[in-house]
């Protein structure tokens, strides 16, 4: 009944009707959850303004424990992404962000570099699942054709979290010895609490698979299958769907390398740009508002990208020069001179990191599905974390070792460099889609 009900009215009236469902259903919400994910991921940054002195902290030592979030990050991403297709998004969400954030408040209590180091692998290890998992399950619920717009609204909570989350950061920081607490203290505790709500609410309100979507007529969720596994058909092979052949093919490989120049130069923007801009003698709350400025050049400009990826069907393109530009935007920032250098070149590295990442994570689910699409997505995921923890590290080595910032940023503008030469040669082929 279902199918011949769906029938009844044409595609061309059913799809936008499914679509507007589909993303006012599931959008916003997973945009929160990679709010508070993101927030409590990079909120060290602006702790490491006082935190830093309160607990002896060098550059280096923050850089590594800035850096080792992402080797528990690496180490749980790709069972935990297998374990979320086997029992559902729903269970997996909400258990990580319960984890997560009570880690991440637990921050709060830290008292030395080894303390520190403990907690941010512990953080790292609990999330590790969540964004591979939310990109795997988009691709549950969105045609490819519409794949990159919606991932480009599901990651503006990168850069929307340091936008909104910066000033607020620098504004609780002032709040300095109330209870007897340090500023830092707070930021942990009062950032944490959203993802542990949020985590209680995503086991009630998430759905795991199109034919539980209760919430679709019958005809939208009958058409909605019928599509998910028209395109599902066309990535049969065993290559496209055992996990081994997915983990050795190529291409995943080279999307994961591509992938690595973009977490490197994320984490870089995200975490470093506080201590980056402090230096010209900015109050906290300034901090805070400058911070955001390049953040809003890379929603906008990751949106806008994102939308021509899809009018066009074409990734390769849009992830190269996204990267191309955002090397150039660090190399900028890093020979810059005044405030004013510094934050055009953040935005520019800012725009194009975060307009890179729609049309590269759109590609993984063109040509593998089920398992090996899940485990492709939290290889590239993995892989990339792997530059989250290196840059980090590298700046704060270099920093120390010369006093200066530009050294470090040379090295994100490098591998970002890369990023934009080796997604040439991964980028799927429209005519090897298929496996």
């Amino acid at each position: 009944m279902a199918h011949s009900s769906a029938h009844q009215q044409p595609v061309s009236g059913l799809e936008p009707q499914v679509l507007r469902k589909l993303t006012a259903r599931i959008v916003p919400f997973v945009i929160a959850l990679y709010f508070v994910s993101f927030l409590n991921r990079v909120n060290v940054g602006f702790a490491a303004l006082t935190m830093n002195h309160d607990l002896g902290l060098s550059a280096q030592m923050f850089g590594v424990g800035a850096g080792i979030f992402f080797v528990g990050y690496l180490l749980f991403g790709l069972p935990s992404n297998l374990l979320l297709h086997r029992v559902g998004a729903r269970r997996m969400v909400a258990l990580m962000m319960l984890l997560w954030g009570a880690l991440s408040g637990a921050t709060a209590f830290i008292t030395d570099p080894y303390s520190f180091y403990a907690m941010r692998f512990a953080v790292g290890l609990a999330e590790a699942g969540f964004f591979p998992g939310i990109i795997l399950y988009l691709g549950y619920w969105f045609p490819a054709r519409h794949r990159a717009g919606v991932i480009a609204l599901f990651m503006a909570a990168a850069p929307i979290s340091n936008m909104v989350g910066a000033p607020i950061s620098g504004a609780i920081l002032g709040m300095n010895g109330f209870l007897h607490l340090h500023g830092w203290q707070w930021l942990f505790l009062l950032e944490a609490a959203p993802t542990v709500l949020l985590g209680i609410v995503s086991f009630f309100y998430l759905t795991d698979r199109p034919d539980q979507a209760l919430w679709l007529s019958s005809a939208q969720r009958a058409w909605l299958i019928a599509e998910m596994e028209r395109e599902l058909a066309g990535r049969t092979s065993r290559s496209a769907i055992r996990v081994w052949p997915a983990l050795c093919n190529l291409r995943v490989l080279g999307l994961a390398l591509a992938y690595f120049g973009t977490s490197t130069g994320l984490y870089a923007v995200s975490i470093w740009t506080p201590l980056f801009l402090s230096r010209f003698g900015f109050s906290y709350l300034q901090l805070g508002l400058l911070t955001a400025i390049p953040n809003v050049i890379a929603i906008v400009g990751m949106v806008l990208w994102a939308r021509s990826s899809d009018r066009r069907n074409e990734r390769m393109f849009h992830c190269s020069i996204a990267c191309a530009a955002a090397a150039a935007g660090m190399l900028l920032a890093g020979y810059s001179s005044s405030a004013l250098l510094l934050i055009v070149g953040l935005s520019l590295a800012a725009f194009g990191i975060d307009a890179a990442k729609p049309p590269l994570w759109s590609m993984p689910t063109e040509f593998l599905s089920g398992p090996a699409a899940a485990a492709a997505i939290a290889l590239i995921n993995a892989v990339g974390s792997v530059g989250g923890t290196i840059g980090p590290i590298v700046i704060g080595h270099l920093k120390a070792h010369t006093g200066s910032y530009s050294g470090g940023m040379i090295y994100v503008a490098a591998t970002l460099l890369l990023s934009s030469i080796v997604v040439l040669f991964a980028a799927p082929r429209r005519d090897a889609a298929a496996g």
